[in-house]
Order: C-alpha cells, then sequence, then structure tokens
C-alpha cells in the first residue's frame, strides 16, 4: 500500500469519525430538548398565547418566535400552508421570543393590540411582509411598524390605550421566562405535540404534522 493511500485513508477515517460525532451530538441535543419539553409542558402553552387555527386541533404545532426574524417571516408562508393542508386537525400557537430586543418587544406590543381588535392574522402578515423597514436601526423604524399595522385596519389610538395597561408587557415577560425554562435558543423553534424538531427544514415540518394527524384520526 502506497503512502497516498494510507493518507487517503486515514482521512476517510478522521471523516467518519467526525460525522459519526455529529449524528451523536445532535440526537443527544434532540433528546435532551425532548426531556426539557417534557419537563416543561406546563410551560409550551399558556392561556395567553395566539392561536392561529382550530383551537381544540389534536395537533399542536409551538412556534417560538420573533416578529424581526428573517427566518421567522421566510418560514411564515410554509407554516401557513401545513395549517391550510390539515385545516380540522393543526394549530399553530405563537410564543413570543423577543430576541431582537427593541424591535421585536414593540412589534409584540403591536400584535397583541392587533388580537384584542381580532385583526392579529392580517397584521401579522402584514408585519412581516414589510419587516425591512421596521426592524434594525433605521430612524423612525417604530413608527413605520405602527404605520404598516393601521393600513391593514389597526386602530392606532384603541392599539395605545391597551398597550398602556402593562398587559402586554406581563404576557411578554412570562413568554421569555418559559422560553428559557424549555431552552430555546433560536427563532424559529418549533415544536410538534412536544415533540421538537431537530432541524428547521420546512419538509421535516410537514412531514412531522403529518404523522401526526395520521397518527391521531
Amino acid at each position: 500500500m502506497t503512502r497516498r493511500h494510507i493518507v487517503f485513508l486515514s482521512a476517510l477515517a478522521v471523516l467518519a469519525v467526525f460525522a459519526a460525532a455529529v449524528f451523536l451530538y445532535q440526537r443527544h441535543t434532540l433528546q435532551v430538548a425532548a426531556l426539557q419539553a417534557s419537563e416543561q409542558a406546563g410551560a409550551m402553552v399558556r392561556p395567553h398565547s395566539p392561536i392561529i387555527g382550530a383551537e381544540d386541533a389534536p395537533v399542536t404545532i409551538v412556534e417560538f418566535f420573533d416578529p424581526a426574524c428573517e427566518a421567522c417571516k421566510a418560514f411564515h408562508p410554509r407554516v401557513k400552508q401545513i395549517l391550510a393542508a390539515f385545516p380540522r386537525e393543526t394549530r399553530l400557537v405563537i410564543r413570543y421570543t423577543p430576541f431582537h430586543r427593541e424591535a421585536s418587544v414593540e412589534a409584540v406590543r403591536i400584535l397583541e393590540a392587533a388580537r384584542a381588535q381580532r385583526k392579529f392574522e392580517p397584521v401579522l402578515d402584514a408585519l412581516l411582509d414589510g419587516q425591512r423597514a421596521w426592524t434594525g436601526q433605521r430612524t423612525n423604524a417604530s413608527l413605520r411598524a405602527w404605520a404598516i399595522a393601521q393600513s391593514v385596519g389597526l386602530d392606532v389610538e384603541q392599539a395605545r390605550q391597551y398597550i398602556a395597561s402593562g398587559s402586554v408587557d406581563a404576557l411578554l415577560a412570562q413568554d421569555v421566562v418559559d422560553l428559557k425554562a424549555i431552552g430555546v435558543r433560536a427563532t424559529p423553534t418549533f415544536f410538534v405535540n412536544g415533540k421538537p424538531l431537530s432541524s428547521t427544514d420546512p419538509d421535516q415540518i410537514f412531514e412531522l404534522v403529518k404523522r401526526e394527524v395520521e397518527r391521531l384520526r
């Protein structure tokens, strides 16, 4: 066996060991996430959590969601497709995850004010569609978020009065406590009937939801 062959085989062995280590790490991470989710089942869904879909649906998709997160925006149409594919069997529960700080917090306040006015979904869609206009350090970014919400029917004066009551900040504080207890570190993070996803592959989300729907039929 030549020296070149020995080097090549050694490299293959190193790659195999590395791949095995990555696989074991991912499996361990998923197991830890599942254990945390099980232990914190009461913190997964709260009575105050926004729900899209049938409230009594047997399959619950929990999304730890940041309205200022580009990945959350990218996944939103696919999540809506899943809900449309299984309209009677699935519901989406949104948990706020304000990792983008001020921009996220202000958007959550607007969303909750919109929910009080029964305009949650159109305001959510509008804020995500216009996300670039109100995120980052741009001047008047917050005002742009409000203008976007107003453009789809939000009563701004009524919304600001609702926010001033402090109920939104209390709700958001509870969501932050829960996401820390569950161990959420990135957005979007999905759980389907308490089962964590090993990745944010849209196809994997669909397949897991489909399996749960078929199992419960």
